[in-house]
């Protein structure tokens, strides 16, 4: 990757973990839980496939054959979202 691309995505992190700092720090503030967060991806049935749907967007972002390999796709792609790091044993890309 572009060394001015890194730099980007090291400070959008930054800014993003900073964000759910204050975001926390608020809430303590006030004595309330935060609220859930939503879920991102939806696990859809279409034909003898499992796709994996983005619900803002309305876009497959991937399929499996098995519930259970769509299932885990699926949080993996939650986790990503949320900033961690996470793949599975023999993950198609």
């Amino acid at each position: 990757m572009h060394p001015s691309m890194q730099q980007r995505n090291a400070g959008l992190s930054a800014l993003r973990v900073r964000a759910s700092i204050a975001t926390a720090a608020l809430y303590a503030m006030i004595g309330k839980d935060q609220p859930v967060q939503k879920i991102r991806y939806q696990v859809q049935t279409k034909g003898n496939a499992y796709h994996i749907v983005e619900l803002p967007t309305g876009l497959t972002k991937g399929f499996r054959w098995t519930w259970k390999e769509a299932v885990n796709y699926a949080q993996v792609l939650e986790a990503r979202a949320d900033g961690i790091k996470v793949s599975l044993t023999g993950e198609r890309k």
